[in-house]
């Protein structure tokens, strides 16, 4: 077990990484007033383990799974419950659950009486290794991803592989996606990921992993909280293209989305000489182990044009993206959105050709 802590100017968060955190704090919380969130699929498999660890008569709110729970209307059937349940200012809201639980749970906490105490315990490993670290929360709204959102640092962060037992292939590629994000952010993650290409979904690397990545994230957001000096901004690599494809296709997981996303915006670095050589083709092959056929959308002009709607753009009609650049380095490039539109058709009709003579 090893502890990171992340210290902002107001407040300062633990996030608990390694086998045996949540036997080890979890029962801690169980004299306090708590308010438990979470959702149908990990409320069938854990139900037992709630009641146990934080008693019969704790509050439960059990949101439907995915991430069309993540609207106002589930917002406020938490408040709403909560309001019922008499909770006070000294009640803790617990997120036991993956991204969404964790992002409204959130920011449930930060509303709530102007603020009460959040504990995080993420169960997949997209959230151990990033949502649930940093602060970041939200609701979706008028079919844009996190529009509604505050900064509110969680008290605790409990990441425990042993959550990762019960998750299906296709939630494990979603965290891979992520974790291949911090890879080409960080050249340590970065040499570690390669020399473990073979078994990327082996729960003991995994467990390892979730710590580097967690440290990372965690000493971006100790320097740019709230998004200000562009530190925290290369947190988005990969995500204005993914998020733009997972508006508009939503068939795919986040994660697979930021891998996708990550292999059209790598064209682009390409193209304008940001990124190449034997380090681009490395990361190429770390997405593909993941995904092995990268889609070539036939409509993906009108799913390109979701990008201008994406928050981290500060110009209109300007496209933002973080790309690699070499080992530990990444890149802001910003273009205009018919050349960004444009580039992305490119890459689309050369992975066209490529599964033709595949």
């Amino acid at each position: 077990m090893k502890d990171v802590i992340l210290q902002t100017p107001n407040f300062k968060s633990i996030i608990h990484c390694g086998a045996g955190t949540f036997s080890e704090y979890a029962p801690k919380l169980k004299d306090r007033q708590l308010f438990v969130v979470t959702d149908s699929n990990v409320f069938s498999f854990y139900r037992r383990l709630i009641w146990q660890t934080f008693g019969d008569g704790v509050p439960v709110v059990i949101l439907p799974a995915g991430e069309n729970s993540k609207t106002q209307r589930y917002l406020f059937e938490i408040l709403t419950k909560m309001a019922e349940a008499g909770m006070t200012r000294k009640c803790t809201l617990v997120a036991f659950g993956g991204g969404v639980v964790g992002d409204i749970t959130g920011l449930a906490a930060s509303l709530y009486m102007r603020g009460v105490s959040a504990v995080q315990i993420p169960t997949t490993l997209l959230s151990q290794v990033d949502s649930s670290v940093g602060g970041k929360t939200a609701i979706d709204f008028k079919k844009i991803k996190n529009l509604i959102g505050t900064f509110y640092q969680p008290e605790e962060v409990i990441c425990d592989p042993m959550f990762l037992e019960t998750l299906p292939a296709r939630e494990i590629r979603c965290g891979l996606g992520e974790i291949i994000k911090y890879g080409a952010l960080d050249g340590a993650i970065y040499q570690k990921l390669l020399s473990n290409r073979e078994n990327l979904s082996d729960n003991g690397f995994l467990g390892e992993i979730i710590y580097d990545c967690v440290q990372h994230k965690s000493d971006i957001v100790s320097a740019d909280e709230r998004d200000l000096n562009g530190k925290r901004k290369t947190l988005n690599l990969g995500h204005t293209t993914g998020h733009a494809f997972e508006l508009y296709y939503g068939r795919k997981s986040h994660g697979e989305f930021v891998l996708i996303g990550m292999y059209y915006e790598a064209y682009i670095a390409k193209h304008k000489g940001v990124c190449g050589g034997e380090y681009l083709e490395n990361i190429l092959s770390l997405i593909k182990s993941v995904i092995k056929k990268i889609p070539a959308y036939d409509d993906i002009e009108q799913a390109a044009q979701m990008a201008k709607h994406d928050k981290k753009n500060e110009e209109a009609e300007k496209i933002s993206i973080i790309v690699p650049r070499f080992e530990g380095r990444s890149a802001e490039i910003i273009m205009g959105a018919e050349e960004y539109v444009k580039l992305i058709c490119e890459c689309r009709d050369k992975l066209k050709e490529e599964h033709a003579n595949s």
